[in-house]
């Protein structure tokens, strides 16, 4: 049997809502159980207690589920061209979070940084979208845990892996309705 090749015009219409968010939905419960791995294993790191578990498995699960997190991401919200958004969401978020991770002196910090930018790669962009916006959210939200970090590490451990991709979606979602009220205002106009 022929494999069929993607339309050109393939994400030429906008993506619907409900696809985009559950795209977001899926990729952060797959996100969480690696991000739980990776803080177990970082805290076993830090741990004097004899009966800590082995902080590398731990790590291992953790940072090999961030790829299949991006595969979701997108190939769910219908990227034209989704494998090398998954390649290009990889590069960005070691690029992106081992950095910040150093400058923040934390992990959780680093670890949204760096997932909120691959997530802006790998999370389809429809010609509404901006990715300065896409960014500033990410900084926004990176910006938010950094603070809750230092204020309530609990909250900022709960929270941390609901905020990355949900950041970008809101960050299109305005994008979205700013662009709507620009296009009704120059109906009015003309």
């Amino acid at each position: 049997m022929a494999r069929q090749r993607p339309s050109p015009q393939a994400g030429a219409e906008p993506l619907p809502p409900r696809k985009k968010w559950r795209a977001i939905l899926l990729a952060t419960l797959l996100l969480a159980p690696g991000y739980w791995s990776l803080i177990a294993g970082l805290v076993s790191i830090e741990s004097d207690r004899a009966s800590a578990p082995a902080a590398g498995p731990l790590i291992a699960f953790g940072l090999a589920l961030v790829p299949f997190v991006f595969v979701v991401l997108a190939f769910l919200s219908e990227h034209p061209r989704a494998p090398g958004a998954v390649i290009r969401a990889m590069g960005l978020a070691l690029a992106v979070g081992i950095p910040v991770s150093a400058i923040a002196a934390d992990a959780v910090t680093g670890l949204v940084a760096g997932l909120g930018a691959g997530g802006i790669a790998a999370l389809r962009a429809d010609l509404d979208h901006s990715w300065k916006s896409r960014a500033l959210a990410v900084l926004a939200v990176s910006g938010y845990v950094f603070a809750l970090a230092r204020m309530a590490p609990e909250v900022a451990l709960m929270l941390t892996p609901a905020l990355p991709f949900t950041g970008i979606g809101v960050a299109d979602h305005l994008s979205e309705r700013r662009r709507e009220r620009e296009r009704q205002t120059q109906g009015q106009a003309g």
